[in-house]
């Protein structure tokens, strides 16, 4: 059988085995075996057994165990409730304040947590309804926590960089670097999106009576409310940046100061902790058995040669290179909207990093873009997690409908941004070159 055709059986299993609901995890994992079964030879399934031990056990996966605790724990805090004051007492005199300040506390939560749930979940409890009680558009108001919680797998540190720097075969360190601009040019484009809609059509976002807000003391003593967020991503982004530690070292230190912040805020007890492990535990078992299916998935396509056939049909097609991560990048759009983004990293990634490489393209670079890819898919209708994620808090008066309607602009903003970051590369790969060796 042509490799050709082995390709093509293989991607009509794994789009079958994906629509019918077999868990991704599994669906690679079985595809992989069939594969080499068939394909190869049944001896070669022994390697499997190694691999299984090899890709779960390397250096770059020991920092995942540590961010996700770190978030675990950040979740069970008040620190939302304490950076939401903050910001209340400081932008709800502005037009559409409260919608960018969202915007701005997501953009801190990601900072410490690395991962979406945690911010939609935060602001979509504390900010949804101030806002309906201020009068602000449900829509705007929805958007900004669903599109807020994008910035969690972007900015650093984040869990999802993880994986896909392991996969790309680049520095952790460097790739948490290289989301920092991109992730504040996001946040940034969110506020300005926010600025503009509110300041055509004040009725979206009206700012407080002058009557009802915060004076400078007060809003000078609510600052003590994000001075353990600040202090703890300083200690978890610095240490990495200036080389002090490494990024599975950050984990550690950031998954102490996650514990501390919550001892400071009187959160800290067998409860919180009993929660925080069982999730960590519950995520880490998902992630890498995810990781696991992906690992062996990349095995059987190197094997059955599938991965060298995609590579030289699309270089012989002798397309312009940037034509080439244009379809990529749209085939990780259309799957975000229909699955999960660690799946469509372990999919995807095998295949993709041997034609990136061989077009020249800086792997930093393609990673980040990659990575902003998949955050599309976190609110792109009609599988986005952040809007389910939204759903699940249980507003009256909030449809599904509604929820999809609302983070349609911000997809378009999220876009731009991500176009923006495809065009200038250096956006991307300035502050990780300028890091201490």
């Amino acid at each position: 059988m042509s490799t050709e055709m082995i390709t093509l059986i293989i991607i009509i299993a794994l789009l079958v085995l994906i629509f019918a609901g077999f868990p991704i995890a599994f669906s690679l994992l079985s595809i992989a075996i069939m594969g080499i079964l068939v394909w190869v030879k049944p001896a070669a399934l022994a390697a499997l057994a190694s691999l299984t031990m090899t890709s779960t056990t390397i250096d770059y996966y020991i920092a995942l165990p540590m961010f996700i605790f770190m978030a675990a724990v950040l979740e069970d805090t008040s620190l939302g409730s304490q950076m939401y004051d903050t910001m209340y007492k400081w932008m709800a005199g502005l037009k559409g304040g409260l919608a960018m300040g969202t915007v701005v506390i997501s953009t801190v939560i990601a900072a410490m947590s690395g991962v979406a749930a945690t911010s939609v979940v935060t602001m979509g409890i504390l900010a949804y309804p101030e806002m309906m009680k201020r009068g602000y558009d449900k829509k705007l108001s929805i958007g900004c926590i669903a599109a807020g919680g994008c910035l969690g797998p972007l900015i650093p540190p984040s869990v999802p960089m993880i994986y896909v720097a392991s996969f790309c075969f680049v520095s952790i360190g460097r790739l948490f670097m290289a989301g920092v601009f991109p992730g504040l040019l996001v946040a940034l484009f969110f506020c300005i999106y926010i600025a503009i809609r509110c300041f055509l059509n004040p009725r979206f976002g009206p700012p407080i009576p002058a009557d009802s807000r915060a004076d400078w003391k007060e809003r000078f003593i609510s600052l003590r409310g994000v001075i353990l967020p600040i202090m703890l991503i300083i200690a978890v982004l610095g240490g990495i940046y200036t080389g002090i530690c490494t990024p599975s070292e950050a984990g550690g230190v950031g998954a102490f100061g996650a514990l501390i912040c919550a001892a400071v805020y009187r959160n800290l007890n067998w409860k919180t902790l009993k929660t925080a492990v069982r999730t960590s535990l519950r995520v880490n078992a998902m992630i890498f058995w995810i990781i696991l299916g992906g690992s062996c998935f990349s095995a059987m396509l190197g094997l059955t040669g599938v991965k060298e056939t995609v590579k030289n049909l699309l270089l012989g097609l002798s397309l312009n290179p940037m034509l080439v991560i244009t379809l990529m990048l749209t085939i990780v759009f259309i799957l975000g909207m229909f699955i999960d983004a660690t799946a469509i990293a372990m999919i995807c990634l095998p295949i993709f990093v041997p034609i990136v490489q061989a077009l020249g393209f800086d792997m930093i670079w393609f990673a980040l873009i990659f990575i902003m890819g998949m955050l599309v898919g976190y609110i792109t209708p009609p599988f986005g997690v952040n809007l389910f994620y939204f759903m699940g808090l249980g507003h009256e008066g909030v449809a599904m409908t509604d929820i999809f309607r609302a983070v349609l602009p911000y997809v378009v903003v999220l876009m731009m941004a991500w176009l923006v970051c495809i065009i200038y590369p250096p956006l991307t790969t300035w502050l990780p070159a300028q890091m201490i060796k």
